[in-house]
C-alpha cells in the first residue's frame, strides 16, 4: 500500500448533475421563481419562495435550500443545515442531494457515514464519487479491499475528468497485478454501458416544458446545466453548482491537516475527436420546448467545453420538441469522446446515429 494513496486534502464541488420529480402546478411556478431569482442574485428572494416549499416535502425546494446554505448563498456558510437538507431531499428520491450528502459527509471527516452514499453514487456513474470509493475500494480501509473494483471506479473517474484519477490510476498499475487491471478494465466498460443506459431512458423522458435546463434546481448562481432524473420518476429536471476542485485520495487524517498533493494539476484532459464531413453519428445534448432554450444550452456548453465550438450545431424538430445536437462524427465512439467531456464538464450528452 503506498502512503501516497492515502494521502491529501479535499474540497468538494458538486457539477454532478441530476434530475428529480416535476410536479406540476402552483409548486412547480414557485420553485421556479427561486429560481429565477436565484439567477439573478436576489437570493433572499429565492428563499422565500423555497422555505414553505420545503416545509411541505418539496424535493427540489429542499435541494435548493441545502445549496444556499452550503454556498452561503443569502443565509451564512451552515453545512449542518445544508446536510439536513440534502437529507431530506434525499430521502424523497433527490438523488442530486444523496450525492451531495455523500460527499459533504466525507468532507465534514464523517466517512464511515458517507461511504454508503458514496457507493450509490458512484454506481450511478457520479465521478467524484467514483474517486472517492476508488480509493476505499484500493485501501479496504472503509470498505472492503476489491482492486479490480477499485481499477474500474478510478478509470470510470478519470474518463470523466477528476484531475488526479490519471495519477492515481499511475499509481494502482505499480501495485495491481496484470490480471486484476485487465479485470478493472472489463469491469469499466460494463459501468460505461450501464451509465450511458441510464441516460438514454433519462433523455428519452426529458421534461420537454423545462427544456433540459436547470428550471428547479441550483448550484452557484453563474453556472447552468443537465442531469438525469431518478429511475422511479416519471419527469426530469436540471440542477447545477460549482465550488473547488475534487479530492484526490482518501485522507487518513482530518481534512484540515492534510495537504493538496502536487500531482493533482498534472492528469491529462482528453482530446476531443477532429470533425468530420458526411459522418454518420451526431451528440445529443438535450431537448428543448423552444428553440431559444436549445441555443441557451450551446452558448453554455461551449463556453465551458472548448471543442465543443468546432462543431455544426443542429436544432432537429421532432414534434413540439427541438433536440440539441452535434457533429457530425465519423463515429459512435467518437460521438462519445466529446459526450464525456461534456458530462464532465456538467452536461448531459449520448451518441445518436443517423
Amino acid at each position: 500500500m503506498t502512503s501516497s494513496l492515502r494521502r491529501s486534502a479535499f474540497s468538494l464541488i458538486t457539477i454532478g448533475l441530476i434530475g428529480t420529480c416535476l410536479p406540476a402546478g402552483t409548486a412547480f411556478a414557485d420553485v421556479k421563481a427561486g429560481v429565477d431569482a436565484w439567477a439573478q442574485g436576489d437570493y433572499a428572494k429565492a428563499l422565500r419562495e423555497w422555505t414553505p416549499l420545503a416545509q411541505a416535502g418539496d424535493a427540489d425546494a429542499l435541494f435548493n435550500l441545502g445549496q444556499a446554505y452550503k454556498l452561503g448563498r443569502g443565509v451564512p456558510v451552515d453545512m449542518n443545515r445544508a446536510l439536513d437538507y440534502y437529507r431530506q431531499a434525499a430521502a424523497k428520491g433527490h438523488m442530486q442531494a444523496e450525492d451531495n450528502y455523500g460527499l459533504l459527509l466525507f468532507q465534514q471527516n464523517r466517512r464511515v457515514e458517507a461511504m454508503p452514499y458514496l457507493e450509490r453514487s458512484a454506481r450511478r456513474g457520479e465521478a467524484r464519487a467514483q474517486y472517492l470509493y476508488g480509493i476505499a475500494l484500493f485501501n479496504g480501509d472503509l470498505t472492503g479491499k476489491d482492486w479490480p473494483a477499485a481499477y474500474a471506479m478510478m478509470t470510470r473517474a478519470s474518463q470523466a475528468g477528476v484531475p488526479q484519477a490519471a495519477a492515481s490510476l499511475q499509481q494502482m498499475n505499480q501495485h495491481i497485478p496484470e490480471d486484476q487491471r485487465i479485470k478493472g478494465l472489463s469491469l469499466a466498460e460494463d459501468i460505461a454501458r450501464q451509465e450511458n443506459a441510464a441516460r438514454l431512458a433519462a433523455m428519452s423522458g426529458m421534461d420537454v416544458e423545462s427544456g433540459g435546463a436547470g428550471n428547479r434546481g441550483v448550484g452557484d448562481a453563474s453556472v447552468g446545466g443537465i442531469g438525469t432524473k431518478p429511475a422511479p420518476k416519471p419527469t426530469s429536471v436540471r440542477s447545477a453548482a460549482n465550488a473547488s476542485p475534487p479530492p484526490s485520495s482518501m485522507p487518513k487524517t482530518p481534512a484540515a491537516k492534510a495537504k493538496t498533493p502536487t500531482i493533482a494539476s498534472t492528469a491529462p484532459q482528453p482530446a476531443a475527436p477532429k470533425a468530420t464531413t458526411g459522418g454518420k453519428w451526431r451528440a445529443q445534448l438535450g431537448a428543448f420546448s423552444e428553440a431559444g432554450g436549445a441555443q441557451r444550452m450551446w452558448k453554455n456548453l461551449s463556453a465551458k467545453v472548448k471543442p465543443l465550438a468546432s462543431y455544426q450545431s443542429y436544432m432537429v424538430k421532432a414534434g413540439a420538441v427541438t433536440r440539441l445536437q452535434a457533429g457530425p462524427f465519423a463515429s459512435r465512439d467518437d460521438a462519445e469522446k466529446l459526450c464525456r467531456q461534456i458530462r464532465a464538464a456538467g452536461g448531459d450528452c449520448i451518441p445518436k446515429s443517423l
